[in-house]
């Protein structure tokens, strides 16, 4: 094991380090946050023990790629968590989603759309230099299953 130490001088910013230094490539990077949310639904057209009303624990996974600012950020993490909280989970946590979404059926690989277009509809409205851009979500109804959206797809339709 290594030695623990505590460190000396703790870096200071202006003094130690430049505000210059900050950014330390011009990449782009993707980040990604997870959420979870707790909703009810049920499909139609469908023969199976999902057209009666029951619900999950979704999990969405959020991948949103940018260039770096001046701090070396490409979009704060606390900032998703904002966006994600104002503009999507109040229509999905806690909810009859074919109650709050669109007329649709509410299927994973209908609820991970909406997703998607909710969260590159935010991003516009935030846009900023680091030319933010969705590049995936994915639902995971449960634990071991999941719809999936990229970018790629939705661009070329």
């Amino acid at each position: 094991m290594g030695d623990f130490r505590i460190v000396d001088k703790l870096q200071k910013i202006d003094v130690d380090i430049q505000r210059s230094q900050l950014k330390y490539h011009s990449k782009r990077v993707l980040v990604s946050k997870e959420f979870t949310f707790d909703a009810a639904h049920h499909l139609h057209n469908y023969e199976g023990k999902c057209k009666n009303l029951h619900g999950h624990t979704y999990r969405a996974v959020l991948g949103i790629s940018g260039y770096t600012d001046e701090r070396g950020l490409v979009i704060d993490f606390s900032d998703i968590k904002e966006i994600w909280k104002q503009k999507i989970e109040i229509d999905l946590d806690h909810r009859y989603l074919n109650e709050t979404l669109p007329l649709m059926n509410t299927t994973a690989e209908n609820i991970v759309v909406w997703i998607y277009e909710k969260l590159q509809e935010a991003l516009v409205e935030e846009q900023n230099s680091t030319e933010l851009r969705v590049e995936f979500v994915r639902l995971y109804e449960t634990p071991t299953s999941y719809a999936e959206v990229r970018r790629e797809w939705m661009d070329c339709e």
